[in-house]
């Protein structure tokens, strides 16, 4: 029940927002904020007794017994730090929107709700039909985010958002229907149960055209290149709060994604489109740094630099060996805690200047020494400063990247399958180089040098309310990059059981045989499922 409560809780929040009036701005700002902070707080509970290996907190509901739809949650080391990261930015980012929403107050803080309940839902869901729901449940809010309380082109932004994720979101529904038709094929029970789904024998044609549609929406998600266009307009358009978000934990849809459902269940397919997988992920590396570089839009530069950073968490996952994924999910980890600062850090400037240009700016440390020591310890936990948290994801990457040679040739991992690892893992190697390049660039420019312009010259230092947003962001940041243990005790066995799940389904070979026509067994499924007692769903 906990499980269900730490998923639910803000939605029934969003549900009482709606029955505050519209003028009551306080309120809805503090019970926005009270639902989150209790969300959080109950979501804690989650961590004591936990076996990272196995479901915990099972929520097992029978939705539509007919079809064989159940509401299934279930959390092990893997999805824990990814809702516990969800339900930790939540409350900072609505405490720092108290000031930058000024208008549509309620509706703001109702779709933040709503989006925090569809992120729980589809990192918890072990039912196909449940975590769809959840996925799309997250993109209304979000569009609504960018399109009401974005910047000039929000609605260019929207829409873009809006249909690169429904392209994705259409393949990978009909690859959930061929599963749960097929398992019907082989078993005669209804079932959309991710664990049922798993262990279904696949054809190497069937996992390949399976694996390309769940793919296509995980890496829209990431976003790899070069699927990547939408997220610097999202970003750039995107209220703060938004951008923390879309920054923070929706791009780990993408890498959560790939980890739980697409690589563990078509492993054959895996093997074949791998090495092209990381090859993109590598060229995201290089590119989105290269890119970033090249900004003078502040927002715009931390929009790119997510594409260089999530690009190491899919070649930490095509590395498929236990260092290369714990490194992968410490890094998601990582750039939600420091992108997130970043992004609130570019808020509190724009808030003062309303503007993002870094030829705007300079000398800032000057007259905001308190901001200045805190956007410098997030600048740098990005950068991937040892004892800082993002060190400790990508040297684990690309520990594993440089490890997989050894167990390439043996044909275990995928990762060098017609490549050449240690190549790779040394390209890889300058992104963090180039990381460290353009942003100490833009700090240098924001916040050294000559204070020349004069309307920098008086701007208010952080406030109590804004040292309260970015305390826990510091904290986190020394924590995990001074003690990773504490996540790694739980992530690592959750990696090895997956990995484990992956090389026993690689073993089941079946012969390539015709592939069932879809659409006329839907039909059938329709029929039976009008005809089936209650309960049978299995």
């Amino acid at each position: 029940m906990i499980l269900a409560l730490v998923t639910l809780l803000p939605i029934v929040g969003a549900l009482l927002l709606l029955l505050v009036p519209r003028e009551e701005v306080g309120l809805h700002r503090g019970l926005g904020f009270l639902f989150a902070l209790a969300t959080f707080v109950v979501s804690l509970l989650l961590v004591p007794g936990l076996k990272p290996a196995e479901w915990n907190a099972l929520v097992d509901w029978v939705w539509v017994a007919p079809l064989g739809i159940h509401f299934k949650l279930g959390v092990d080391g893997i999805s824990l730090f990814l809702v516990l990261l969800t339900t930790f930015l939540m409350p900072i980012v609505m405490l720092s929107a108290h000031q930058a929403i000024a208008r549509k107050v309620r509706e703001f803080y109702v779709a933040l709700l709503v989006l925090e309940t569809g992120m729980i839902g589809a990192f918890v869901a072990i039912d196909l039909f449940v975590f769809y729901v959840f996925w799309e449940v997250m993109l209304i809010p979000m569009y609504f985010l960018i399109g009401i309380w974005g910047g000039d082109r929000r609605l260019y932004a929207s829409i873009k958002f809006v249909l690169y994720t429904l392209v994705g979101s259409l393949a990978m529904v009909v690859a959930i229907l061929y599963l749960y038709v097929r398992h019907h094929e082989a078993t005669g029970l209804w079932t959309f149960d991710y664990d049922a789904l798993q262990k279904l024998v696949l054809s190497s044609r069937e996992q390949l055209a399976c694996f390309l549609a769940f793919a296509l929406a995980f890496c829209i998600k990431v976003p790899l290149f070069p699927l990547h266009t939408w997220l610097p307009d999202a970003h750039v358009e995107a209220p703060t709060a938004g951008s923390v978000i879309l920054a923070g934990v929706l791009l780990k849809f993408g890498t959560y994604g790939l980890l739980r459902f697409a690589i563990p269940m078509f492993p054959q397919a895996v093997v074949q489109c791998g090495p092209y997988i990381t090859w993109l992920a590598l060229i995201g590396i290089v590119y989105g740094s290269l890119v970033a570089w090249a900004q003078t839009d502040v927002k715009k530069l931390i929009a790119y630099s997510s594409v260089a950073h999530l690009g190491f968490v899919v070649l930490g996952l095509m590395a498929w060996n236990g260092r290369g994924v714990d490194g992968a999910m410490v890094q998601m980890l990582a750039h939600g805690i420091s992108t997130g600062g970043l992004f609130l850090a570019i808020g509190v400037l724009y808030e003062r200047r309303h503007t993002r240009r870094m030829e705007e700016f300079g000398g800032i440390a000057q007259v905001m020494p308190r901001f200045f020591a805190v956007f410098a310890i997030v600048m740098l936990a990005s950068v991937g400063l040892p004892g800082l948290s993002g060190f400790v994801g990508e040297f684990l990457i690309l520990l594993g990247s440089f490890d997989a040679w050894r167990t390439a040739k043996g044909h275990e991992l995928f990762f060098g399958t017609g490549s050449h690892p240690k190549l790779i893992a040394a390209i890889a190697a300058t992104g963090v180089i180039l990381s460290a390049v353009y942003l100490l660039t833009m700090f240098q420019k924001v916040m050294l040098g000559p204070n020349a312009n004069p309307k920098n010259r008086h701007l208010p230092d952080l406030s109590a309310r804004e040292l309260a947003v970015f305390a826990p962001i510091v904290v986190m940041a020394f924590w995990l990059g001074i003690y990773p243990a504490t996540f790694l005790d739980r992530i690592d066995p959750a990696v090895a059981h997956v990995i484990g799940q992956f090389h026993e389904k690689a073993t089941d070979r079946p012969e390539l045989g015709p592939t069932p026509r879809l659409l006329g067994t839907l039909s059938k499924a329709a029929a039976a499922a009008a005809t089936a007692k209650p309960g049978g769903g299995g």
